[in-house]
């Protein structure tokens, strides 16, 4: 459309519209329909120059995903701007540029012990929670430095994805993970008798986990057999962002 009204200089030079909209297989409505939008403004435009404003708000903030910067805009209500749905926030960032895609491994670094004793799945991909430490997810991401990797164990509340629980160290075993429902524990005492959902990694089936497990009165749920990265998608998705 675009090379189109260039050519014709916006439907000026009225006998090359049909040479050009033959030979592009576009038809002439569609490129009339065209050059009657063309020039309207985007009625995207106040939400798009929100979001440039939360980007520019602090450096960290071009890290922002499509969830996070939903959650931005609801958090702060820009004047006269209409929020809509989280799928158009997406598609807005999208089109203006700032979506931001992590790069990951499609791989997860945990790897599963075939040989240990396995929790049943206690969440069934239901993440939704009406109260707080009812419902938890865990997980390892890597962070990639000049020096080395961090990885950085998590528990995270599905009442409002919180973080109850936090540890880093240079690898990822399993007392990462322990000393991660400890610092949760003791942060949040309340937690005894939550469920905390991970996936099906030998950290999480190891015999030092499994007993600060039963120390805090801790449910363990793990994903369904097969490694199925939707059995954790919650997790996985804080991640992401």
């Amino acid at each position: 459309m675009k090379f189109i009204a260039l050519k014709t200089k916006d439907g000026e030079l009225k006998g090359d519209i049909f040479f050009y909209c033959r030979t592009l297989h576009v038809s002439r409505q569609g490129f009339c329909q065209y050059l009657a939008n063309k020039d309207r403004p985007w009625k995207y435009q106040p939400l798009a120059d929100a979001m440039m404003e939360i980007l520019e708000e602090d450096d960290c903030n071009d890290t922002y995903g499509w969830i996070r910067m939903y959650q931005a805009l609801m958090l702060k209500q820009p004047e006269n701007v209409d929020i809509p749905s989280e799928r158009t926030v997406y598609r807005v960032m999208e089109d203006i540029g700032i979506s931001h895609h992590p790069r990951r491994k499609p791989n997860g670094i945990t790897k599963a012990d075939r040989q240990a004793r396995k929790s049943e799945d206690l969440l069934k991909r239901n993440f939704k929670s009406e109260e707080p430490l009812v419902k938890c997810v865990t997980d390892i991401t890597e962070i990639k430095a000049s020096d080395g990797k961090l990885y950085v164990s998590a528990v995270f509340d599905c009442f409002d994805s919180s973080v109850v629980g936090l540890a880093m160290d240079t690898n990822m075993k399993a007392p990462l993970c322990a000393r991660t429902l400890e610092n949760a524990a003791k942060t949040y005492p309340d937690i005894h008798g939550a469920i905390i959902h991970s996936d099906r990694g030998s950290q999480y089936t190891s015999q030092l986990y499994q007993d600060v497990i039963r120390k805090y009165g801790i449910r363990q749920s793990m994903n369904s057999a097969g490694g199925r990265c939707h059995d954790n998608a919650r997790c996985e998705s804080m991640w992401a962002e």
